[in-house]
């Protein structure tokens, strides 16, 4: 039998997923600059050491970037210029109808996956998320891409399926794009804006509720609202 001795994660690596899933769950959003490593190793009770090692790694993998004399920043999107997604966006060879494709099945099927598997600190983070797209809407009357994001990747890390959420952490420039092209349209339609809201809420809801099929169906009524709004432009 080909049996090998179980070993303990290294500190590193717990430093570098607990960083990680904050990165997913928008926590950390795009652009926004990081803690220090002197602050993250006194919160996380590890090694300076530790803590860099891990950032480095979230470095080589892009989702954090460097910045001579200001910082370490989590990477946007819209500046990953060696990812196919986004070059093939940003050349309009695939069309939002492409994108919203996709969305639909792999976003109705975490949906339908959250309802089963999320626990209460998954629920806060959409909640913070939800939370954050409200306060857009009281203050500037339109919602941030960033906590619209946010709220759609803290769905897929409840899934908890590592499969999943690796594929959309990769599609995660796509959805990012894909979000905010579709807000700048909708800026000036209150209407719209408030449906999208609603549809959010309502996902919430049924995720809270574990209501798998009433989630999986809340999803797919949002993203067919935004392919019909755009269809009707």
């Amino acid at each position: 039998m080909n049996i090998k001795p179980i070993r303990p994660k290294r500190i590193s690596d717990q430093v570098f997923e607990q960083i990680r899933e904050l990165i997913y769950k928008g926590i950390f959003k795009p652009g926004q600059q990081i803690p220090p490593e002197r602050e993250l190793a006194i919160s996380m009770a590890v090694s300076r050491t530790s803590v860099r090692n891990a950032i480095n790694k979230l470095v080589t993998l892009g989702l954090l970037e460097h910045r001579q004399g200001q910082g370490t920043f989590v990477s946007s999107p819209e500046g990953h210029r060696g990812n196919v997604l986004a070059i093939a966006m940003a050349t309009e060879d695939a069309t939002l109808d492409d994108l919203l494709e996709v969305r639909m099945g792999l976003e109705c099927n975490a949906a339908y996956l959250a309802a089963k598997r999320a626990n209460d600190n998954d629920l806060l983070a959409m909640q913070k998320s939800l939370a954050e797209m409200e306060n857009d809407m009281s203050t500037d009357e339109k919602i941030g891409s960033e906590s619209d994001a946010a709220f759609h990747m803290a769905v897929i890390f409840a899934t908890k399926n590592p499969v999943l959420i690796h594929l959309m952490r990769n599609f995660y420039d796509f959805l990012f794009i894909g979000i905010k092209k579709n807000l700048s349209h909708m800026y000036e339609n209150r209407d719209a804006l408030m449906a999208v809201l609603g549809h959010h809420k309502a996902m919430l809801d049924h995720i809270r509720n574990r209501q798998p099929e009433k989630a999986h169906e809340a999803m797919r009524e949002h993203i067919l609202y935004v392919q019909e709004y755009f269809h009707r432009r």
